[in-house]
C-alpha cells in the first residue's frame, strides 16, 4: 500500500507488543496490552520516529541537505529529528520557542548533544513559530542550501498507517482478538494514521483518544482532515465510517497540555511499580490514566483484550518533577 513512497528505516523492525499481567490483576482486566513504541534503537524512541521514516525519505528523495524543524523546549520530534539526522549524516536547524536564556534540560539537552544547530525564537505561538520556520527555510534556500521542513502531519501520518498492519499481524501471531486502541489525542498525527490503517485493513477496533491538548471539536476536525487528505496520498479510501469507532475522552485534561492530573501521576506511579513502565507526564501518563478510567468504568469490558501505545518521551521525565 505504501511502497511507491519514498521511506528509510529508523524503527528497527517491530516494536515489542507486551501483556500487562499485574496492571490485570489491579483492575480486573486480564486482556490488557501495550504496543511499546517507546523501546526504539533511536535515542530513546517514541512514536515521532515512524513519521521522520517518511519525512526524511522525502527530504532525501528530494536530494535535501539540511532538515529544519520548530518545536517547544520539551519537543520529542526535534530530539528525534536530531537524532535521525545524525544518524543518516545531514546538517539539523532546531527552532526552539523559548527565551535565548532557556536552560537546555530533558530532551533540548539531548538535541543540543546530538549535534543540531539551535536557535531559539522566544517564547512565540504555534502560528508564529511556523511562520519563522517557514522563513528559515527561505533563508537557507537563499545561501544555496536544500533544506527540507519536517512536520507534514499527512505525511508523518503514514508511519502509523504501517503501524496499524504491524500490530494488527502481531496479535493475529499471538492469536489475539484485539477490540480496544488507545492513544494519546493530541495533534492528529499518530492517531489519524492507525485509525486510517485499521480500516483500510478492516480491523474491529475502537480507538479511545485520550485528550491530553484540544477539545473534542477540534481533535475530531484534524483528524478528518489527515484522514482526507491520506486517502488522496495513499490512493485508497477507508469506509466512510471509519470515524465512528473513534472515542474522544476530555477527562485528563487538567489545566491543559503539560500540566498532570492526579490521575495521571497516579498511574504513573502505578505502572512503573508493577509493569516497570516509565511514563512521562505531558502524553504518557494521561493516556495510561485515561486507560484506567476506561477499564473502571466498563468502557473497556475485561472480556475485550485493549492494547495501549506507549508513545515514548521519556527523556522528558528528567525535567519533571517528582510531584508532577
Amino acid at each position: 500500500m505504501l511502497s511507491a513512497l519514498p521511506r528509510i528505516d529508523l524503527v528497527g523492525g517491530p516494536t515489542a507488543l507486551e501483556p500487562m499481567p499485574r496492571i490485570g490483576s489491579v483492575t480486573g482486566h486480564p486482556q490488557l496490552w501495550v504496543k511499546r513504541d517507546d523501546c526504539m534503537p533511536l535515542a530513546f524512541g517514541g512514536n515521532k520516529v515512524r513519521s521522520l521514516e517518511f519525512w526524511i525519505g522525502e527530504a532525501l528523495a528530494q536530494k535535501s541537505d539540511v532538515l529544519v524543524v520548530a518545536g517547544a523546549l520539551p519537543s520529542n520530534q526535534c530530539r528525534l529529528a536530531a537524532a535521525a539526522a545524525a544518524k543518516i549524516g545531514l546538517d539539523m536547524l532546531v527552532l526552539y520557542a523559548a527565551d535565548a536564556s532557556a536552560p537546555l534540560r530533558g530532551n533540548a539537552l539531548l538535541t543540543e548533544r546530538l549535534g543540531a544547530e539551535i536557535r531559539m525564537l522566544g517564547p512565540v505561538g504555534e502560528g508564529e513559530r511556523g511562520r519563522l520556520a517557514r522563513q528559515a527555510v527561505a533563508e537557507l534556500e537563499a545561501a544555496g542550501r536544500r533544506p527540507y521542513l519536517i512536520g507534514d502531519p499527512v505525511l508523518g501520518a503514514l508511519g502509523y498507517v504501517r503501524a496499524a498492519q504491524e500490530l494488527s499481524e502481531q496479535a493475529q501471531a499471538l492469536n489475539l482478538d484485539l477490540r480496544h486502541i488507545v492513544l494519546p489525542g493530541s495533534m492528529g498525527v499518530t492517531e489519524a494514521g492507525m485509525i486510517f490503517g485499521a480500516a483500510i485493513l478492516g480491523l474491529p477496533w475502537t480507538f479511545h483518544l485520550i485528550s491530553v491538548e484540544y477539545d473534542a471539536c477540534t481533535l475530531r476536525r484534524r483528524l478528518d482532515d489527515i484522514v482526507g487528505d491520506l486517502t488522496g496520498l495513499v490512493g485508497r479510501a477507508p469506509p466512510p465510517d471509519c470515524l465512528d469507532h473513534v472515542r474522544i475522552d476530555l477527562g485528563q485534561l487538567g489545566n491543559g497540555y503539560g500540566s498532570p492530573t492526579a490521575a495521571s501521576v497516579q498511574a504513573a506511579a502505578l505502572f512503573a511499580r508493577y509493569e516497570a513502565l516509565v511514563l512521562e507526564q505531558t502524553y504518557v501518563a494521561k493516556t495510561f490514566a485515561g486507560l484506567l478510567m476506561q477499564v473502571e468504568n466498563g468502557v473497556i469490558p475485561p472480556d475485550e483484550a485493549a492494547c495501549i501505545l506507549h508513545t515514548g518521551g521519556t527523556p522528558a521525565i528528567f525535567e519533571q518533577s517528582c510531584s508532577d
